[in-house]
């Protein structure tokens, strides 16, 4: 088979024949039909983000076809339709462990421990290739899901992401929403899933002027807020009233003044969620998160029942994901594919099709 292999952190992907993968015990066989190759994959594969076991194949999550599993998986057949959900755990209640396969990305508290390496090892090879085995714990099968082009599902994982943190903040029909960082990928799927849950008013809050234009255009409930610095910010996202929810899915900005604008744009017993890919640390007063009764809570990733969530959410029309904005490519040319997802960044998606 080909794929796009990493043989060492700050190495190009190449394109290489790999031999076959064989189903093996508690795996599932899957032919990839479709992933993103989310815009920051040049980076990840530089290696700043985190240690990787190398060489292996890159790529997180996706979907695919079901070609084998091993004798002990049970629930799953050939020919079911999957998502990969790229994170696999421990099973450890008491002290969980989770790793993103074929990715950077530790749970917990980062650390890489012994348990960590092994899962690492063992499921070591991401979905940037024409197939792959996975752990039958990080699929989810996706029922009636075969008749729906693949590069549209490839972008459930990415939306399972922003649904999860609406889930964390317990977001209700008629809420006022906030999403800092709307003219991303995440952010942009933010604020359709806010849509969809049946928000009252949904604030877009960017940089990017066209970006934002096109999220207005979704709804007449979409109000956009450029980001600016963080009173001007705050003051803009609350000119109609305070939010109930605000969702912080900014990238890696150079300061914490844009998340802390959505956290003084919140009412009393409003809620934030950090989902993004910020890199600053938050100075929170104590005394006003205390007497505003405020919640302020993390999100990484998703799970399994949430990915089906969303599945349903497509399948029964409640998301549309026909508007946005799917570019495709193929293994041939994996320089231009990462040079592509980088440039396309905002609320444009790159999708591998194998």
């Amino acid at each position: 088979m080909r794929a796009w292999t990493l043989d060492r952190p700050g190495d190009d992907l190449r394109l290489r024949e790999l031999d076959e993968p064989g189903v093996r015990a508690g795996g599932v066989l899957l032919q990839v039909l479709a992933v993103h190759v989310p815009a920051y994959t040049d980076v990840v594969a530089a290696g700043p983000r985190g240690a990787v076991p190398t060489p292996l194949v890159l790529g997180v999550g996706g979907v695919g076809r079901v070609l084998a599993v091993a004798d002990d998986v049970l629930g799953i057949a050939p020919g079911d339709v999957v998502v990969h959900v790229g994170l696999l755990s421990s099973g450890d209640v008491a002290d969980p462990q989770e790793v993103l396969l074929g990715w950077t990305g530790i749970g917990g508290r980062g650390e890489r421990t012994p348990t960590v390496a092994a899962m690492q090892d063992r499921w070591r090879d991401g979905t940037f290739a024409e197939r792959v085995v996975a752990p039958k714990e990080a699929v989810v099968r996706l029922p009636g899901a075969g008749t729906v082009a693949p590069e549209r599902l490839a972008l459930l994982g990415w939306f399972a992401i922003a649904a999860e943190a609406l889930d964390r903040s317990g977001i209700a029909a008629g809420d006022a929403v906030a999403v800092l960082g709307a003219t991303g990928q995440l952010g942009g799927a933010g604020v359709r899933l806010a849509l969809a849950r049946g928000a009252s008013r949904v604030l877009a809050v960017g940089r990017n002027a066209a970006a934002l234009a096109r999220l207005a255009a979704l709804d007449p409930r979409v109000t956009t807020v450029p980001l600016g610095d963080r009173a001007g910010t705050a003051a803009a996202i609350t000119a109609h009233g305070e939010v109930d929810v605000v969702l912080d899915a900014l990238g890696a900005v150079g300061s914490p003044e844009p998340t802390l604008a959505g956290y003084d744009a919140l009412r009393p017993g409003g809620t934030m969620v950090l989902v993004g890919g910020v890199r600053q640390d938050l100075a929170l007063p104590y005394g006003d998160l205390m007497h505003r009764r405020l919640t302020v809570r993390g999100s990484w990733m998703f799970s399994h029942a949430t990915a089906l969530r969303v599945w349903r959410s497509v399948s029964g029309g409640a998301l549309d994901l026909r508007d946005v904005d799917v570019r495709t490519v193929g293994l041939d040319d994996p320089a231009a594919a990462l040079a592509l997802a980088s440039e396309a960044g905002g609320d444009a998606f790159v999708v591998l099709c194998p």
